[in-house]
């Protein structure tokens, strides 16, 4: 079954104070990130929305060719959170790249984290998967992570 971005949208619902994985993936899948000024600009970038307390960011880590972030929503609801990320991330990487056109797929995915089980695995998820791409062995080694606890 395939899923395309609008269907990613039934259901979707914004709750503030609530937590949530959060996955956008490079138009095509193609590896835009992979460049160091690129992955950079979009770990920023999420840190930029914590601190400006658009949302409260606890983990993220920018692969090759998608992003998987880790948060609570603040006051802002979750489509105008990742539309701001995702506009702005998509400007700055086509001027980096002397590029222009899409960046970032249409959609996203997001999961509600309901549980403190869920929400360590889900933090766990996201840092684990430069090692289960077999880009390092230990997530530490790898450059493109924040995570606001010590791991």
């Amino acid at each position: 079954m395939s899923y395309s971005s609008s269907r990613l949208r039934n259901g979707r619902c914004s709750q503030t104070g609530h937590a949530y994985l959060l996955t956008t993936c490079c138009h095509r899948r193609g590896r835009l990130l992979e460049h160091a000024g690129a992955a950079w600009t979009v770990l920023e970038s999420a840190k930029w929305l914590d601190r400006e307390r658009r949302w409260q960011l606890i983990a993220v880590v920018v692969m090759p060719d998608h992003v998987h972030l880790v948060g609570s929503l603040m006051d802002v609801p979750l489509t105008a959170l990742m539309h701001s990320f995702k506009g702005h991330t998509a400007h700055a990487i086509n001027a980096l790249q002397g590029r222009s056109g899409r960046v970032w797929q249409a959609g996203y995915h997001d999961r509600s984290i309901r549980s403190d089980a869920a929400f360590r695995a889900s933090i766990d998820y996201c840092l684990q998967n430069p090692v289960r791409a077999g880009l390092v062995e230990d997530f530490r080694d790898y450059p493109y992570w924040w995570c606001r606890w010590e791991v």
